[in-house]
């Protein structure tokens, strides 16, 4: 009976079966539970990360880090502001166990720095059978604001004659209205240093319409206002601004005020761009908006990028203002289809992506082109890609560093934001 026992196999695959169940079904939970906690893990990191960026973007700091360093009342109220937004995220999470968490705040240099870390107990489920309840999850977020980031901007305004229509719909109306052939631009004819009366340019002045480059001059000059009321010491922000050139004989990257930290200098000087003018209509077919030699042109001019940490090495940021649509003698490698080697396209954005591998930052304000229904012109060259150049002006810019602003809204303001922008946003470290 022993010998015919120890025979018997019929009973082999229930007993295997039941001898490997338990690291079988352990394996398996632990693939379920390595996968939870993963999705616990980032779900934590993404907290961290919101809780420290919102540590020093809080309103209780504001925005004058000379002033609330020194207060550590708000600094321990910006920290309490971070755990209450990790928190809001944590809330939302099933069966995390938050051990512990919370945020510090300190000043290096000129950089502030948010330091958010946390412990969570994760429980298992399936792997209990191997022995293990829980896992730990440990992480930290640090967030950076540099207090006193040195800046150059270079402004590069587009003043060629499509920026000669008029600034709001009232004022393109007024315009066609007023001309026989239904043309909504300003044309600024000056020949042999002699300016046309009869020019739809000084028509424009006796029918009180605005033209959209005397605003955006405006809107530039007020823009110093803005930047010497935000900077904590002289030398903080500087300003260089160019144009496409004053007149059509000599297109160029003009430059209106070389780099300085004299903002009324600059605001002086800048209160002044006026279109560019041509010697008649149609001269030169038309080709005063070569994009690609303008922005080649301003990175000569700016030398390195630097840190933005002290004033010798200073961020350098090309803030870029223009209709988007560029009109150049470009034969070859044009976006669109062209005539005589005349190129009409929306901005071809290789340029731009030129200075942003080299560095530089782009920040650019589209004003939104105005679709011209009673022009031929418009109708046939540019209506076409209307859609396009939006999107193409947002590739130009770097990220977040894109405004468009319409032509019923302000220009002025939305200089002022997109600045704001740039000098107000923490950003994380890892």
């Amino acid at each position: 009976m022993l010998r015919r026992l120890f025979r018997d196999r019929s009973g082999n695959f229930g007993m295997m079966t039941a001898l490997l169940a338990v690291p079988i079904i352990g394996t398996a939970g632990l693939a379920v539970d390595f996968t939870n906690v993963m999705f616990v893990q980032n779900s934590l990191q993404s907290a961290a990360d919101a809780a420290a960026l919102g540590a020093i973007n809080s309103s209780s700091i504001g925005v004058n880090s000379a002033m609330y360093m020194q207060q550590n009342g708000v600094i321990a109220e910006a920290e309490a502001d971070a755990s209450k937004i990790f928190a809001a995220h944590l809330s939302i999470m099933d069966d995390v166990e938050l051990i512990s968490s919370g945020a510090r705040i300190v000043k290096e240099d000129n950089q502030l720095k948010a330091r958010f870390s946390y412990t969570a107990s994760v429980p298992m489920t399936l792997t209990r059978i191997l022995g293990k309840d829980t896992v730990t999850i440990t992480g930290e977020a640090t967030a950076v604001f540099q207090t006193q980031t040195f800046r150059d901007f270079y402004l590069l305004l587009d003043n060629t004659p499509s920026m000669g229509v008029g600034a709001t719909p009232a004022d393109v109306n007024r315009m066609v209205a007023n001309t026989s052939d239904k043309c909504a631009f300003a044309c600024h004819i000056v020949k042999d240093g002699v300016e046309d009366k009869n020019s739809y340019y000084n028509k424009a002045k006796k029918l009180g319409v605005t033209i959209r480059i005397n605003v955006v001059a405006k809107a530039t000059a007020a823009l110093m206002d803005t930047a010497t009321s935000k900077r904590t010491s002289t030398n903080q922000y500087k300003m260089a601004v160019y144009t496409f050139g004053e007149k059509a004989e000599d297109t160029k990257l003009l430059e209106v005020v070389g780099i300085t930290d004299d903002l009324a200098k600059v605001k002086s000087r800048a209160s002044l761009i006026d279109l560019m003018s041509i010697p008649k209509q149609g001269y030169d077919n038309d080709q005063q908006t070569n994009f690609d030699r303008a922005l080649k042109d301003i990175g000569t001019k700016m030398g390195p990028p630097g840190t933005g940490q002290t004033s010798s090495s200073p961020e350098k940021i090309v803030f870029f203002v223009s209709d988007g649509v560029g009109d150049s003698y470009k034969p070859s490698k044009c976006t669109k289809k062209t005539t005589g080697g005349r190129c009409q396209e929306p901005i071809d954005v290789r340029e731009c992506t030129a200075l942003k591998d080299k560095g530089y930052r782009i920040a650019v304000l589209y004003t939104t082109y105005l679709p011209l229904p009673t022009n031929n012109w418009y109708n046939e060259w540019i209506k076409p890609f209307q859609t396009e150049i939006a999107p193409r002006m947002k590739e130009c810019a770097s990220p977040g560093l894109f405004f468009e602003v319409s032509p019923t809204e302000g220009i002025s303001d939305a200089m002022s934001a997109l600045f704001l922008k740039i000098i107000n946003t923490p950003r994380l470290t890892g």
